[in-house]
């Protein structure tokens, strides 16, 4: 059972406009996460090494509609046949 207090809280807090909201759920549901030292900026270094990547030629992008066009297809099944190219460092 929902203590009143967090019912109330609830309430007022379903009444914010939808995208307070998207972003309160999602500083709740990381608050549930447990985080290891060092995660959020090894995350960060890669998107950086793959947006340099991008920029410069070594990969190309995969449009979003031809993935999962491809996923469909394939059934969930491992993607051969649309791969951007490999980073080699």
């Amino acid at each position: 059972m929902v203590d009143r207090n967090a019912e109330t809280t609830a309430k007022r807090l379903l009444d914010l406009p939808s995208a307070d909201r998207a972003r309160l759920a999602g500083l709740l549901i990381a608050s549930l996460e447990p985080t290891e030292d060092g995660v959020e900026e090894s995350w960060d270094r890669e998107l950086a090494h793959r947006a340099d990547d991008l920029a410069a030629g070594r990969v190309r992008g995969v449009i979003a509609d031809e993935v999962f066009a491809e996923i469909a297809r394939c059934g969930g099944r491992s993607l051969t046949r649309i791969s951007p190219t490999t980073r080699t460092s």
